[in-house]
C-alpha cells in the first residue's frame, strides 16, 4: 500500500527548522506551538526518524532532519506551484517592502514564503536598504510597508520589538583586544554614533578603520579581523560573531525594530503581511538582557 506524506507536517517541520524555534514557526504558520509541535512528531513517525532537537538556543536539526529538509521543501515548493498555476499566473496587485538589509536574513524568508502561501497571486517587491533611506522612499510613496531600526518609532510608526546591540567580530579574531579599537561602519551607519558614545563614555580610545557605502566592504574588513562592527543581537552571521570581551567593551544600548504603513482603506493582504512582520520580529529573543536605549549625540 502506498504512504503518503502530510503536507501539513512537512510546512511545520521546514518552518521550524527555518526559524530555529516552535514559537515563530507557530506566528508564521498561524498555528499553536502545541499544533506545530504535534505536526513535526506525525512526520517523525511517518519517517521513524528524529529530525529535530532541543538546545539552549531553539531546535536544531538532527543529522536525519539535515538529510529530509531538502526534500521537504522541495515537495512543499512543487504543492504551492501547482497552486498558483491552477489558481492563475495573473497577479491581484503589489506590495513594496522596505527592510533594513541587516535585518532581512532571520525573519523576511519566512515571512515572504507564509504570506506567499496565502496571497500566492500578490507580488511582494522587497527593497533592501539603510533605515534613513527607507523613510526617504516611504514619505515619496515609493513604499507600501517598512520595517527600521532606531531608536523610536517616528509619528505614525509602532514599535515592533527593542533589541541590545552587540560587538561583534572575526570567530576567535584579536581585533576587539586593540587599541585604540578599531571600528568599521557604513558610512550613514545610525550604530556608529552610538558604538562611539559608549566607548567615550567608558574612556577607550577608538579610531574609524573603515568607512564605506557597501555592507559588504564592512563585513570583510570584520570577517578579517581588521576591525569591529555593531550588529542587533541575534543577527549576527557566520562572517560576524559576537565579541566574547568579557565586559571589556561597553555595553552600548539598544534599538527598537520598527514598522509603518501607508494609511488607505483596508486591505486583507497588506494586513495580513503586517501582522506576520509583527509575529515574526515580535517573537525574537535576545541571548543578553536588554541594556540603556541609545543615547543620541
Amino acid at each position: 500500500m502506498p504512504r503518503n506524506l502530510d503536507l501539513t507536517a512537512l510546512r511545520a517541520f521546514a518552518t521550524v527548522a527555518s526559524t530555529g524555534g516552535v514559537t515563530r514557526a507557530a506566528a508564521l504558520l498561524n498555528l499553536t506551538q502545541s499544533a506545530v509541535s504535534m505536526q513535526v512528531k506525525r512526520l517523525e513517525d511517518a519517517l521513524d526518524a528524529t529530525l529535530l532537537e532541543r538546545t539552549s538556543r531553539g531546535m536544531r536539526l538532527t543529522p536525519e532532519g539535515e538529510n529530509a529538509l531538502g526534500t521537504a521543501r522541495r515537495m512543499l515548493a512543487l504543492n504551492d506551484e501547482l497552486l498558483d498555476r491552477m489558481r492563475g499566473a495573473s497577479s491581484d496587485g503589489e506590495i513594496r517592502l522596505g527592510v533594513p538589509h541587516d535585518i532581512v536574513p532571520r525573519a523576511i524568508p519566512d515571512v515572504l514564503r507564509a504570506f506567499a502561501a496565502d496571497y500566492p497571486r500578490v507580488r511582494i517587491t522587497l527593497v533592501s536598504s539603510i533605515t534613513s533611506a527607507l523613510h526617504e522612499a516611504f514619505a515619496a510613496g515609493e513604499l507600501d510597508v517598512m520595517l527600521g531600526t532606531e531608536t523610536a518609532a517616528r509619528e505614525g510608526g509602532e514599535e515592533i520589538i527593542r533589541m541590545p546591540l552587540i560587538w561583534v567580530g572575526a570567530e576567535d579574531g584579536r581585533a576587539w583586544r586593540q587599541r585604540p579599537l578599531r571600528l568599521a561602519f557604513e558610512q550613514q551607519c545610525v550604530f556608529r554614533t552610538a558604538a562611539q558614545a559608549a566607548l567615550d563614555r567608558a574612556g577607550i580610545a577608538w579610531e574609524l578603520a573603515l568607512s564605506a557605502s557597501s555592507s559588504r566592504a564592512i563585513d570583510a574588513s570584520v570577517a578579517a579581523d581588521l576591525a569591529c562592527h555593531v550588529v542587533i543581537d541575534g543577527f549576527d552571521t557566520a562572517e560576524l560573531t559576537p565579541v566574547a570581551h568579557g565586559g571589556a567593551l561597553p555595553e552600548i544600548g539598544d534599538v527598537a525594530v520598527t514598522l509603518y504603513t501607508v494609511q488607505t482603506e483596508r486591505d486583507p493582504a497588506r494586513e495580513r503581511l503586517l501582522d506576520l512582520l509583527r509575529q515574526s520580529y515580535g517573537a525574537l529573543r535576545s541571548s543578553r538582557r536588554p541594556s540603556l536605549s541609545i543615547v543620541a549625540s
